[in-house]
């Protein structure tokens, strides 16, 4: 069974209609999934949003073989790239990957802006600077609002796609007051462990885990 039926199945029906798109990418993807490449690979999320590292999003010429129109930069250090095309709206938004960090405030921002470019046709590339934390936050923000996913979805169905993801702790608390602000429950909620506070979502992972 593929990574994203896995993650996926057949329980929403939201997820069964993203989980048709960007075919040809998502191939792809699956097949660099476990290699280091997947740092310099922009990952297919939706038809009309991509998430990668810097060094990804730093070739012009891939944004233009993606068809991108809009690019986020979620990093304190990351350039724009040069011989980036005029028609590319290109948005900096100077965050540090810290668990003491402010993104919550760029959710909206970024989930309205990656919306308003679906509309328009166009497709956004969300980019930090491995595709680990940063931007994989933001791409779920997008996908509980704009999408209407839980946050356990849209976590489970970005990893399918991109199975590297990890937000950092500060990260994960935001994204659970977001969701809870949006849906008025969570899907995931922050729980003791042997290692500290966790989300909800990686309990197995570290029962057995000690400092």
């Amino acid at each position: 069974m593929s990574c994203s039926a896995i993650y996926l199945g057949l329980r929403n029906p939201v997820l069964a209609s993203l989980s048709t798109v960007c075919t040809s990418d998502l191939v792809f993807s699956r097949s660099k999934m476990f290699s280091p490449s997947v740092f310099h690979t922009m990952s297919p999320i939706t038809e009309h949003l991509y998430l990668s590292s810097g060094a990804a999003a730093s070739s012009a010429n891939n944004l233009h073989l993606k068809g991108i129109t809009c690019v986020v930069n979620a990093t304190m250090t990351v350039e724009k790239p040069r011989g980036t095309l005029s028609h590319i709206r290109y948005i900096h938004i100077h965050v540090d990957d810290a668990p003491h960090a402010q993104l919550q405030p760029y959710f909206d921002i970024v989930a309205d802006m990656i919306k308003q470019e679906k509309l328009r046709g166009g497709r956004t590339l969300v980019h930090c600077v491995a595709g680990v934390s940063r931007s994989a936050s933001l791409c779920m923000a997008y996908l509980m609002k704009h999408e209407h996913l839980t946050l356990k979805d849209a976590h489970d169905y970005i990893k399918a796609r991109r199975c590297v993801i990890r937000p950092n702790l500060g990260f994960w608390r935001q994204l659970v007051n977001y969701e809870y602000r949006l849906f008025g429950k969570n899907s995931v909620t922050m729980i003791p462990s042997n290692i500290g506070w966790i989300p909800s979502i990686y309990e197995k992972e570290t029962r057995n885990m000690r400092w």
